[in-house]
C-alpha cells in the first residue's frame, strides 16, 4: 500500500512539473532579461541573479560564452554584391 502511495505521489508530482514547466519559465525569464535590458541592469544584484539563473538553466551555453569571451572579433566582411534587375526595359544612363 505504501509503494502504491509513493508511486501515485511521484506520478502526480511529475504531472504537475510537466504542466507548470518551471525550467521553461525560468529560461524565458532569463531570455527576456538579456533581450530587453533596461534600467534594471543598473542594479548589480539583479544582474548577478540573471547571470546565475542563466548558468543554472543553460550551463553549456554559459560555458561556451565564458570560454570565448576574449576571442578576437571576426574580420569584417565585404559588402554584398548588388545585382541589376534584368526586367528593366530602359538602359542605364552613363
Amino acid at each position: 500500500m505504501l509503494t502504491a502511495a509513493i508511486a501515485v505521489t511521484a506520478l502526480a508530482a511529475g504531472y504537475t512539473l510537466g504542466r507548470v514547466r518551471p525550467w521553461d519559465r525560468l529560461d524565458t525569464w532569463v531570455w527576456r532579461r538579456f533581450a530587453f535590458m533596461g534600467a534594471w541592469t543598473q542594479s548589480k544584484p539583479q544582474t548577478v541573479l540573471t547571470i546565475a539563473a542563466h548558468i543554472l538553466v543553460r550551463p553549456r551555453l554559459s560555458y561556451d560564452i565564458w570560454r570565448r569571451r576574449n576571442d578576437p572579433r571576426p574580420p569584417e566582411r565585404a559588402p554584398s554584391i548588388r545585382l541589376r534587375s534584368t526586367t528593366d526595359t530602359e538602359e542605364p544612363t552613363p
